[in-house]
């Protein structure tokens, strides 16, 4: 382990930069703070570039551990003073360890192989059947700007057992720190593609055979709980003030939560867990809800 003492180190101020988006998409990098995302970035395949500790935080047994497997990993960790941590970290109340990580630069292609799978000739999931083997269920994000709800969406999509999260142009920064705290390690399990076009999408979309579904109040939409979601698809969220694209809805059918009470509409990041875990449902049961349409319409 080595020591580092000056704020001028340019450890320490490529991990202050990082704070910023531009210093993050022209350095390819992104910090990862606290102990439990620490942990959980240094158990996955991500490349981590360096990672820096308190002394504090690195007699603490759980960072301790951490710091041991990085170690063994080849990463070099850096002891820093309380003060130069604090130049470093990002958040208000420090666990006294961050990490500098390289991003992923996913494609669609990249998507499409990772989540390859077998399905029935049918191309529908048969009751029982595990995450792995059913067809794929893509989740895409259109114009979401909030970093918390971005977070928790990532969140979501990743205990669901979706097969990717899909970031349309105009979407924020997957990798701004607010966002990666509130996936809460989730950027390290689920498969992230950003910056697509709607045409990408689109063309993505009718090569894969997706069933394209979107949340929307229109006339012709239906209740979220009467979709097929056995097969193949992607299910569209969209911009929490203007909701999704005109041109992704003429391609989508559209789906509306009910609501009983005076409330306008949910948090876009409440609908999508209450529209994914329909989905779950259907997956692994096999069972449509009543009122629900199978094959196109």
């Amino acid at each position: 382990m080595i020591q580092i003492e000056s704020l001028t180190n340019p450890k320490i101020k490529l991990a202050a930069q990082l704070a910023k988006r531009m210093a993050r998409e022209k350095t390819g990098k992104f910090l990862a703070e606290g102990v439990r995302l620490a942990e959980m970035a240094a158990a996955s395949d991500w490349d981590v570039g360096y990672a820096l500790v308190t002394p504090h935080a690195a007699g603490e047994p759980r960072a301790a551990a951490v710091i041991a497997t990085l170690e063994e990993n080849g990463v070099p960790v850096a002891l820093v003073p309380e003060s130069v941590y604090q130049k470093a970290g990002d958040t208000q109340t420090p666990q006294g360890l961050l990490l500098v990580l390289a991003q992923k630069q996913r494609s669609l292609d990249d998507l499409a192989r990772l989540t390859k799978t077998s399905v029935s000739p049918t191309g529908t999931a048969t009751a029982g059947a595990s995450a792995a083997a059913q067809p794929p269920c893509y989740v895409v994000l259109d114009r979401i700007q909030d970093p918390g709800n971005l977070g928790t969406i990532l969140r979501t999509a990743d205990a669901a057992g979706m097969a990717g999260l899909i970031l349309l142009k105009g979407t924020t920064d997957i990798y701004s720190p607010k966002v990666v705290r509130a996936a809460m390690g989730s950027l390290f399990h689920l498969p992230v593609v950003s910056g697509v076009t709607e045409e990408a999408f689109l063309s993505f979309a009718r090569e894969s055979g997706l069933r394209l579904y979107a949340t929307a109040l229109d006339a012709k939409a239906r209740p979220y709980d009467a979709a097929d979601f056995t097969g193949p698809a992607a299910i569209i969220f969209g911009n929490e003030g203007q909701g999704v694209s005109e041109t992704l809805l003429a391609s989508s059918e559209t789906l509306y939560i009910p609501m009983y009470g005076g409330a306008e509409s949910l948090n876009v990041a409440v609908s999508t867990a209450i529209v994914l875990y329909e989905a779950v449902r259907q997956r692994h049961t096999g069972s449509l809800s009543e009122g629900a349409v199978s094959g196109a319409d």
